[in-house]
């Protein structure tokens, strides 16, 4: 006996299969926003933060002095709100700089570091550096977003920056544009952000730096393009570069008005 074949089965199927695979794209996405916030009022980062506050407070270096003279835009010592006004332009160094270039800057001239101590082991394990920035961005929870593009290397920096965005290279021919660029995309289960949106922008530069709980650490917005470009299949993007920076202002700017709510938690 010989079967017939059904017209629009095929179709019914896939059809099924992707309203399946929606809802429940759906459903881990609610109970990852359920787990967040049932850890939200104890957030580990903040013992990363209460170690920042200390590295900010402590003399050291062999100028064994604190940082509490740095100047992250605002004036020396002055870091209630600064998070939200980086990456910007600095006079002294002649360049825009996100947080950490600028932490480096200050351990150098401060406290009397080299810059290959300053930058040394960024992203390791109870890092001194992701403790500075977890410190330094709770200052600002509950501001604005506001990034300056008065002066000329500030813009040149943010088109620069758009423009990695949508470069594309590597093996795989990726581009940040290609998880980033469009809505209702998701690797695996988990939803990625529409950065040319402004809610999405807003949403997702606004909750960096964050506590990953798959990794045990505080990261910051440094070490999330880094792991972007690794997964990309780029080259390691060197820490503190202008690269880093020129994506990072063009992320925060696209961000500005949102509401400042980090360290957050992540996945």
């Amino acid at each position: 006996m010989r079967l017939k074949r059904i017209p629009g089965r095929t179709g019914i199927a896939a059809a099924a299969m992707c309203a399946a695979s929606a809802a429940l794209a759906q459903s881990a996405a609610d109970e990852i926003a359920k787990y967040r916030q049932m850890l939200a009022d104890d957030n580990p980062a903040e013992l990363a933060e209460m170690k920042g506050a200390e590295l900010w407070k402590t003399p050291r270096g062999p100028k064994k002095a604190s940082l509490e003279r740095c100047d992250l835009g605002l004036g020396p010592g002055l870091v209630k709100g600064a998070y939200t006004q980086l990456p910007r332009y600095f006079a002294d160094t002649d360049r825009v700089q996100d947080l950490e270039s600028r932490l480096v800057t200050c351990m150098t001239t401060l406290q009397g570091w080299s810059e290959a101590e300053a930058r040394k082991n960024p992203f390791g394990a109870n890092s001194d550096m992701q403790a500075l920035v977890a410190y330094i961005a709770s200052q600002s929870k509950g501001m604005r977003m506001a990034v300056p593009m008065a002066h000329p290397k500030e813009r040149e920096a943010y088109a620069v920056g758009k423009r990695i965005f949508f470069y594309r290279a590597g093996t795989h021919d990726f581009a940040c544009a290609t998880c980033h660029a469009a809505p209702d995309l998701r690797i695996r289960l988990q939803n990625l952000p529409n950065l040319l949106d402004k809610q999405g922008a807003q949403l997702a530069y606004t909750t960096w730096p964050a506590y990953r709980v798959s990794q045990g650490e505080v990261r910051t917005m440094q070490h999330r393009l880094w792991d972007c470009f690794r997964q990309q299949r780029f080259p390691d993007a060197q820490y503190t570069s202008e690269a880093i920076t020129a994506l990072t202002t063009y992320l925060a700017k696209n961000a500005d008005g949102g509401i400042f709510n980090a360290p957050a938690l992540k996945r």
